[in-house]
């Protein structure tokens, strides 16, 4: 599992910062995550395929998370792009997109599904056979989700000497690895945990966009194995997090540490401030595992 984050500031683009918007490589897909402003230049200096980007979550209908979505769109068009594309998002997503793609007369090479989202409970709006999605819901302006992210088990892992040695046929292999037990000839019944061995840990990954301090999403994110979450600003200005409705870096440790999480990063920092190295210093005096995200960072997880 592999995160890229393209943009992690709040508000405004800068020359040297962009808004929210990151990419998430898990068992060989790639979901973008928030579409800020400059989302397609940053793919392309992270030399991320827009070929492979097939599914797009937003988070909640403010611009810096939102209004690179259209340019992004129309550029898939025109580099033509035939492959389905998904948009999951709150209602009113698909109203504002296919309003500026009519206006404009861009309808785009290939089919637009959009899945709105209305639900305040947490809820699956994902899953193939080796991946599930569910919301987060945050508190936030605007109706606002964030995104748990989790890997499906792979198979378990054929113990080739003990089938051997049990003399199974190679027909029931894929039943074995499946989870099955197996009973032999003589009605013997050999458990599964004697033919093969487990497989790999499963991985995890929560995005908490935009969110005043929820302790509502702890049970959601419980034991994820990283969480990104929003940390506009400092202690030293609690009070514009509350009146806005956003996050200091202690907050989002302190949601780090009840959830038991391995890995916390930080973003969506304020531009009000000269550097974001007091955002990983302040969170440390509550949670000791903490990374920095930045535009252009990738941390595999």
């Amino acid at each position: 599992m592999k995160l890229t984050i393209l943009g992690c500031y709040a508000a405004t683009p800068r020359t040297l910062t962009n808004p929210t918007s990151q990419v998430l490589e898990i068992k060989n897909r790639l979901f973008l995550i928030d579409c800020g402003e400059g989302t397609q230049v940053q793919l392309r200096k992270n030399k991320i395929k827009f070929s492979k980007i097939n599914h797009i979550f937003i988070s909640h209908l403010h611009g810096d998370h939102l209004y690179g979505l259209i340019g992004t769109i129309s550029t898939f068009s025109l580099l033509g792009r035939t492959t389905d594309l998904h948009i999951y998002g709150p209602k009113g997503i698909k109203e504002l997109i296919l309003l500026q793609l009519k206006l404009t007369e861009s309808w785009t090479t290939y089919s637009l599904f959009f899945h709105e989202l209305e639900s305040k409970e947490s809820e699956v709006i994902f899953e193939d056979k080796k991946v599930i999605v569910k919301t987060i819901p945050l508190k936030h302006r605007v109706y606002t989700n964030g995104f748990l992210f989790q890997e499906k088990p792979d198979e378990r892992k054929l113990d080739v000497e003990a089938v051997q040695r049990y003399d199974i046929h190679v027909a029931y292999y894929q039943k074995i690895k499946n989870g099955s037990d197996i009973t032999l000839d003589d009605g013997t019944v050999v458990e599964n945990e004697k033919l093969t061995f487990d497989p790999p840990p499963t991985k995890s990954y929560a995005f908490c966009s935009d969110t005043v301090y929820n302790e509502e999403v702890i049970p959601i994110i419980q034991n994820v194995d990283v969480l990104y979450h929003e940390s506009t600003f400092l202690e030293s200005e609690a009070r514009l997090a509350e009146k806005t409705l956003h996050s200091t870096a202690k907050e989002a440790a302190n949601i780090a540490l009840k959830a038991n999480v391995k890995q916390l990063i930080l973003g969506h920092y304020s531009t009000r401030y000269d550097g974001i190295e007091p955002f990983k210093k302040e969170a440390e005096t509550v949670f000791p595992n903490v990374l920095l995200g930045d535009d252009g960072v990738s941390f595999e997880l």
